[in-house]
């Protein structure tokens, strides 16, 4: 099953359209657009003349037979495809150095093989990742640009294939949308834009019953990521850390305080980004300390 990049939403609402419905455990094919809908093509088009109503789409939504609040939706990322061409954009303003910032730029970036070509002399490895992804919350729509609970733009470059990534089933049904995929980005997304691509996601999406962690979370072959947005970094990090706490304790039968020593040990705090409306944190710790 394939659903194709004409089904956009520019919110996270259980009042969306259902663009595809799927059973749990199927496979299926989303087309995407770049975070600006691919309305930068040229180094002339800069971020002064973008329709601003148009960012960060995502395709969707996908509504999930048997799905309902309360459960959790686990997404398995099993590729992802990217177009021969990406951009990147800066402007005064923008990101954490913005300040500095005098003119705005617009960056054409080739992808060639598994390189993304900055300039003629640096070439940088793709770590092709979903920049948006997430569930309709409860209550009122969120901006597919901003995180939070349900998901969104966490920017997050652990969303990537091969990892899972699991989700809260809020409304029945869930509601998936996915989006503003990146050929290259680091951890923090400074300047406010990866290398912004469109392309195509393969998933298998699964309906899990009475699944008992806090989600967002992320597991790879070797690790378990706890994954928050809120306001500050501060917020976001206490709030990823009490997360992965609860699963040493689960898991370990540790007593908070010696969930927390370990955490000191072997729970490495990163930032996913600093650029949206609310920050996104991560938490990671190797499985090997949780069995």
């Amino acid at each position: 099953m394939k659903l194709d990049k004409t089904n956009l939403v520019y919110a996270m609402s259980k009042d969306n359209e259902v663009a595809m419905r799927i059973d749990s455990l199927d496979e299926i094919v989303v087309e995407t657009c770049d975070c600006f809908t691919e309305t930068v093509k040229t180094e002339s088009d800069l971020i002064s003349n973008l329709d601003w109503t148009k960012i960060n789409p995502a395709t969707g939504p996908i509504f999930v037979n048997g799905a309902e609040p309360g459960d959790v939706l686990k997404v398995d990322i099993l590729e992802i495809e990217v177009e021969k061409q990406g951009v990147m954009i800066s402007a005064p303003g923008l990101g954490l150095m913005g300040d500095e910032h005098k003119k705005e730029l617009t960056k054409v970036v080739p992808i060639e093989g598994d390189k993304a070509i900055f300039n003629e002399s640096i070439k940088i490895d793709l770590n092709p990742m979903i920049g948006v992804i997430g569930v309709a919350p409860k209550d009122e729509a969120i901006p597919t640009g901003t995180p939070f609970d349900h998901g969104g733009n966490m920017d997050c470059k652990k969303i990537k294939a091969g990892n899972t990534l699991y989700l809260p089933v809020n409304v029945e049904g869930a509601l998936l949308a996915l989006g503003d995929l990146h050929a290259a980005m680091a951890d923090g997304e400074v300047n406010g834009t990866g290398v912004e691509i469109s392309g195509k996601v393969k998933l298998r999406v699964e309906v899990l019953k009475d699944f008992k962690y806090q989600t967002p979370l992320i597991e790879s072959d070797e690790k378990l990521i706890t994954v928050c947005s809120r306001e500050t970094m501060k917020e976001s990090s206490i709030c990823a850390t009490k997360m992965m706490q609860e699963i040493v304790i689960d898991k370990t039968g540790l007593s908070a305080e010696e969930a927390g020593m370990l955490l000191s040990l072997v729970g490495d705090l990163k930032v996913a980004q600093v650029v949206d409306p609310n920050m996104t944190m991560r938490m990671e710790v190797a499985k090997k300390y949780l069995k």
